[in-house]
């Protein structure tokens, strides 16, 4: 019987210590934020002025504890601010297999140092698609979807939905 007690006793001690393990990874991994630098050319296809159609996007994505923000930065080629876009909210779900993020977005916040009809195109058309939702259900949906990423080399290809923007991204923290 004092065996059988023995047993019962060590085997709760070792079952308490693989479920605060498991607790306690699932908290470490749970915490860490997604950080993403992401940049992209844009062209303005309509535009027949050689430069005047060429604009640099700069997306800087933030996701921890559930919340998301995404600043998309537009600058001309000379290094001027050609406009800002500001979204936040929170993360709805996570698809693992396709390393997609569908982010539900409260709040939007634009530039107003740059008029709306200089806007590059891609500016404009997130401004607009985003008011649609905004004013339809209060929220706007988007999803980043990572489609190629090396965690030791610091990169990642990255899928913004519904702009349809592909941007090469460096991975500033992570726990893809």
């Amino acid at each position: 019987m004092a065996k059988w007690l023995k047993w019962t006793i060590n085997l709760a001690i070792l079952s308490a210590l693989i479920v605060a393990c498991g607790v306690i990874y699932m908290q470490s991994v749970s915490n860490k934020a997604i950080i993403f630098n992401c940049s992209s050319e844009l062209y303005d296809r309509h535009d027949n002025a050689e430069d005047d159609g060429k604009f640099y996007l700069l997306v800087d994505v933030l996701i921890s504890a559930g919340n998301a923000q995404i600043n998309y930065r537009y600058f001309h080629l000379d290094g001027t601010s050609a406009g800002m876009l500001l979204m936040q909210g929170e993360v709805k779900s996570m698809k693992p297999n396709s390393m997609t993020y569908n982010v539900s977005v409260k709040t939007k916040t634009e530039s107003e140092d740059v008029a709306k009809k200089d806007w590059p195109e891609h500016m404009k058309y997130l401004s607009y698609i985003s008011s649609l939702h905004f004013s339809e259900s209060g929220r706007h949906n988007l999803s980043i979807e990572i489609l190629d990423s090396d965690a030791s080399q610091d990169y990642a290809v990255v899928l913004f939905q519904p702009s349809n923007t592909v941007c090469g991204c460096r991975i500033v923290n992570s726990r893809i």
